[in-house]
């Protein structure tokens, strides 16, 4: 249940002296990504339970076993690519702070990424060209061909690799460092739009969710619905 884990992920971190914000630098996460598993609104796919394990050092199956999957499609996983480890860390809280409602990973190595994007959704990946050996320019046939939905930014030093950019199917790059002002402007250009946030369109305590499904979901402005704790939720995309 999505509750346990959220319990013992917190419990373990407490007992390591860890903080939400230690926990996701070493993991290559955004701190709001842990808090909202360790609320229990979504949990960590298996390659992130690796990832979790080894900071924590802890046997993976102490925490698969408690671990039910349950990623929605609905939610909006943005991924930044990069070689060097400081750039992907320097790059992930002014992300956040564009895309509060975003689940926001890091990656230095590109298989990983891929392995990551087959697993999950991704919504919007942001892509080094200059990855080694792999170039980004060919890596990003690979996600589209996973998801075609999927905005790819190129990330470059390099104002000489934009006019390449634009042959691949992507939304468009930004030059390094990553700013919010260039950000901002560049997610306007996006192939296929963010969603707008979900709001809590109305909450009620209710005991038989059969019951309660069948009175809500005819709503037109209802976008999806969850039932947890005897608490009802409808949510509904903030225009």
């Amino acid at each position: 249940m999505k509750k346990d884990f959220a319990e013992a992920l917190k419990r373990l971190r407490t007992l390591k002296g860890m903080t939400q914000q230690e926990l996701a630098e070493k993991i290559f996460v955004t701190r709001s990504v842990v808090a909202k598993w360790e609320k229990a609104f979504n949990l960590p796919d298996i390659f992130m339970i690796e990832r979790i394990c080894k900071a924590l050092d802890v046997n993976e199956y102490d925490l698969i076993k408690i671990l039910l999957k349950g990623e929605s499609d609905n939610e909006f996983n943005v991924i930044v690519l990069d070689d060097r480890k400081i750039f992907v860390r320097g790059s992930l809280p002014i992300i956040e702070d564009v895309l509060p409602d975003a689940n926001i990973f890091g990656f230095t190595r590109p298989l990983e990424a891929v392995d990551f994007a087959q697993k999950n959704k991704v919504s919007l990946a942001f892509l080094d060209i200059e990855l080694g050996t792999i170039n980004g320019l060919d890596l990003s046939k690979k996600f589209l061909e996973i998801n075609p939905q999927t905005n790819i930014i190129f990330l470059t030093a390099y104002i000489d690799y934009s006019f390449k950019a634009w042959s691949t199917g992507a939304s468009g790059y930004l030059l390094k460092p990553i700013t919010t002002e260039n950000l901002k402007a560049q997610l306007k250009n996006l192939r296929y739009p963010i969603p707008p946030p979900l709001i809590i369109l109305i909450q009620v305590k209710c005991y038989d969710f059969g019951l309660c499904y069948s009175l809500f979901f005819a709503r037109s402005n209802v976008f999806c619905i969850d039932f947890w704790n005897f608490y009802f939720n409808i949510y509904a995309r903030n225009r």
